[in-house]
């Protein structure tokens, strides 16, 4: 069979993308017309008397009280103060993976230089709001003006309109859309803008958006929708094992020996034998740029293996298999329709006159019609009328015929009044026992109400944290291919807000194993990924101050006081404290309490290599020095003496113990002497001579 040329795989590319993007559009056209709609009817004035209602009320009063408007806003303040973050953490649950730790400063870095929390509260909103919301994740030069610098880094973008302009694949049942297979990102553009863009002449075929804007912005100008085609792709790769000399062994892929023709030579040569093949699906994702009749771009092979679209969700279902979603709107339309018109009509009674004004024959009045008339102006003391002239002709005084009443309140209208503002609050959670809380509260009950404020708030915020996950992974797939040169030196931000930087693959030993290892090394960065919903920095710089005052009056211990005191102090936030903060992180890592940063440690080592002593440092260290040897030479001294004294009391004890025999042994031998005549005397004869 013969290959394909590149068009017409563009063009078979093309068909695969409209057949996709019509079984999307006819699925969910509904459910995205009605999560538009609900962003108009809480955010754009006179939006909730659209459609027919508009019509009953024609030349009538039309009032909007937008409650719906102020409960949507509470739950974005409440995501703005309890912003979530991305924590990466080591597959095998490690709690000292410095590449994990590297992960987190790099991804806040990102957040920050592309002003992601942009990109996010966009998304949040529209989800609360209608239903669904998303950002993107892509990558860009550092440098674009430098053609040899070629790093890159990602950024985080919003979407807007997204319930209008992205469209995932109908079969992708996962929430985050990891599943997806495809995804299409739509953008409106002028024809004259499309004409610079791609160089087109004329009007060019539109990839038509069917989920149109009926009411107030229907005079829209002439729109071109291009689209961004995101697809994946599997294929199966051959992996070959090779076994070295001395062990160990490496892997390579057919790719590495078509860019490099003598790495089979070079194996060879080296002693290297391949041991076994092994074959891989390798996941990639393609983009195109379409629009209604072709394919614009072909912009190949996107970094990582994940779409970058992330979608968030307010509320979400899957019913007769179809997705369903909305925000926080949806289910108080009506509600919210209902108090309008009453209002509105309520309105219209009280602009009738609450006078009651009699009611009088042209003959009562005639010639004091301006005393009438005048009357409210200049309030006359009295008013004058004519008398009723008779069949007869006789004069009859009368006065007025009858009086206007004054417009009543139909008692059904201010019954439903009262029930309509109680669904109201029901509907949007009662957020208002959170502003009634009186000051002689008890803590508890506080806590206790905010608790049950959160509650009716936490499935947004838990939908935000399942898509700031997806996030997360989507730029850690991202990172792997596009943080890779060595020794390149990126911007990194702690938890603190501190602004480090970090050098990537970089050589080291392993002081444990003395093996080379590369430290910082991207492409091994597997983690999972978790998310941690909380207040904000400064709520949590505040709450840490309040705890850590409260824990020093609960402990006398000096040390224990003093670390206490430097933590408050570190965290406290305020004018021109920033310095002081510095100062107290220093003391406490000095102290062990607080773990240093790689900066910090290097600093300290620099510090201690590059520090000169101090003329007074040295000479009280020769005055100690020399003090010292005294007190070696004293004791010396003193050992020699002791040595001596032990000597002479040796030989004192040996000259007392040789007397001591000496006089025993003359006082025997005088014994003896005496003793002999003695003997002679009294021996037998017989034995003298024995």
């Amino acid at each position: 069979m013969a290959r394909k040329t590149k068009n017409e795989r563009l063009r078979d590319v093309h068909a695969d993308a409209m057949k996709q993007f019509a079984t999307i559009q006819t699925n969910s056209i509904d459910e995205r017309a009605q999560c538009l709609a609900d962003r108009r009817f809480y955010s754009i004035a006179g939006a909730q008397w659209e459609g027919a209602l508009s019509e009953q009320f024609e030349n009538r009063p039309k009032l909007e009280v937008n409650k719906v408007h102020l409960g949507v806003m509470r739950i974005i303040n409440e995501y703005r103060n309890n912003r979530i973050t991305v924590d990466f953490v080591p597959k095998d649950g490690a709690t000292d993976d410095d590449l994990a730790d590297t992960c987190d400063g790099l991804y806040r870095a990102d957040e920050q230089d592309s002003c992601a929390d942009e990109a996010y509260d966009n998304a949040f909103e529209e989800a609360v709001g209608g239903g669904f919301g998303a950002w993107r994740l892509r990558t860009e030069y550092e440098d674009p003006e430098d053609d040899d610098d070629e790093r890159q880094r990602i950024r985080i973008e919003p979407i807007y309109d997204a319930d209008k302009f992205v469209f995932f694949d109908q079969n992708a049942k996962r929430q985050d859309k990891s599943d997806a297979a495809y995804c299409f990102v739509l953008t409106a553009m002028t024809p004259e803008a499309f004409a610079d863009e791609y160089g087109e002449a004329g009007s060019p075929t539109s990839l038509s958006s069917h989920v149109e804007m009926l009411e107030f912005d229907w005079q829209t100008p002439d729109v071109v929708y291009v689209a961004e085609y995101y697809r994946v792709e599997q294929s199966t790769e051959v992996i070959r094992v090779f076994e070295l000399l001395d062990g160990s062994e490496e892997r390579y892929n057919e790719r590495d020996f078509e860019e490099d023709e003598n790495l089979e030579r070079m194996l060879a040569a080296t002693g290297a034998t391949e041991v076994r093949q092994k074959r891989v699906k390798r996941r990639k994702v393609h983009k195109y740029i379409i629009d209604g009749s072709r394919v614009l771009e072909d912009l190949g092979f996107i970094a990582g293996t994940e779409i970058p679209i992330i979608p968030v969700y307010g509320k979400r279902w899957f019913i007769d298999n179809r997705e369903r979603m909305m925000g926080h709107v949806r289910m108080v339309k009506d509600a919210q329709r209902l108090k309008n018109m009453q209002l509105s009509r309520l309105a219209e009674i009280s602009a009738y006159s609450t006078v009651e004004k009699p009611v009088f024959s042209p003959e009562q009045v005639a010639g004091f019609e301006i005393m009438w008339q005048e009357d409210n102006v200049k309030n006359y003391p009295y008013l004058l009328v004519n008398p009723i002239t008779n069949a007869d002709g006789s004069e009859q005084l009368a006065g007025a015929a009858d009086y206007t009443r004054a417009p009543q309140i139909p008692p059904a209208m201010a019954a439903l009044l009262q029930i309509t503002e109680v669904d109201m609050q029901d509907l949007l959670g009662k957020q208002e026992a959170g502003e009634d809380m009186q000051p002689n509260l008890s803590g508890k009950a506080v806590e206790l109400i905010q608790n049950r404020l959160d509650q009716q708030n936490f499935i947004y915020m838990s939908n935000m944290a399942k898509a700031i996950k997806r996030s997360g992974e989507v730029w850690l797939a991202m990172s792997r291919d596009i943080m890779v040169e060595e020794k390149r030196t990126m911007k990194s931000i702690a938890t603190t807000g501190e602004i480090s930087s970090v050098q990537l693959s970089v050589p080291v030993l392993d002081s444990k194993t003395g093996l080379l290892e590369t430290k910082n090394d991207m492409s091994r960065a597997k983690f999972d990924v978790a998310v941690d919903v909380g207040p904000t920095s400064s709520s949590k710089r505040a709450a840490t101050v309040r705890s850590l005052t409260g824990m020093m009056q609960l402990t006398s211990d000096p040390e224990t006081q003093s670390i206490l005191t430097s933590m408050a102090l570190m965290n406290m936030e305020g004018e021109g404290l920033s310095d002081a903060r510095k100062f107290f992180r220093k003391r406490l890592v000095g102290m062990g309490v607080v773990e240093p940063t790689e900066e910090e440690m290097q600093q300290m080592q620099e510090a201690v290599m590059s520090q000169q002593p101090n003329p007074n440092d040295i000479y009280l260290q020769a005055a100690a020095a020399e003090a010292e040897a005294k007190a070696g030479k004293a004791q010396a001294d003193t050992a020699h003496t002791l040595a001596k004294t032990q000597e002479t009391e040796a030989k004192t004890a040996e000259i007392l113990a040789g007397i001591d025999s000496q006089a025993r042994n003359d006082a025997l031998k005088v014994a003896k002497e005496m003793r002999e005549p003695v003997d002679r005397q009294i021996l037998p004869r017989s034995n003298r001579n024995f």
